[in-house]
């Protein structure tokens, strides 16, 4: 394993210098899954939760958690974000709904961190939508799916959906 990076030679912390890095497009696609019983789905799906559009406000949510990853996450840089996009998938079949996220920019470092903020937020918050019908809903799966860009060029996450072998 490499060194850390956020790391000093004495072990502090510190934001890592990314000034000499090449300016790329950087890429980076997310997901996480909200799992809840099939009524609470039913509920979401048809339009039929009493707090509204339950997916359009995750999507605003996970949106909006992208643009604010810097001020969550330690040593985070700001970034000029100039692509962020959530998307809720309803899986009627496996009782869930799976959330898909990407980031994206021409800058110095990558957006990993972003597209994970953004699925976490959208579920936290479909979470937060749903609670009140559903208290063991579970999120899990939280993963970079794939990233684009940089010095460490392409990579991508084995496909097989999380939770299944």
């Amino acid at each position: 394993m490499s060194n850390l990076t956020h790391l000093d030679s004495q072990g502090h912390a510190h934001m890592v210098d990314v000034s000499e890095k090449d300016i790329t497009t950087r890429v980076a696609h997310a997901e996480a899954f909200v799992e809840m019983m099939p009524e609470t789905l039913a509920l979401i799906t048809q339009g039929k939760h009493k707090k509204g559009d339950v997916l359009a406000v995750a999507r605003i949510a996970g949106i909006q958690a992208a643009k604010k990853c810097s001020d969550l996450i330690p040593l985070c840089h700001p970034l000029m974000l100039t692509k962020v996009g959530v998307d809720l998938i309803p899986e009627v079949e496996l009782n869930r709904v799976r959330i898909r996220t990407i980031c994206k920019l021409n800058g110095r470092t990558g957006v990993e961190m972003e597209a994970l903020c953004a699925a976490s937020v959208a579920a936290l918050t479909l979470y937060d939508m749903c609670k009140a019908v559903d208290r063991g809903m579970t999120i899990n799966g939280l993963r970079v799916m794939e990233k684009q860009g940089g010095k460490s060029g392409h990579w991508q996450a084995d496909q097989t959906p999380a939770g299944h072998a």
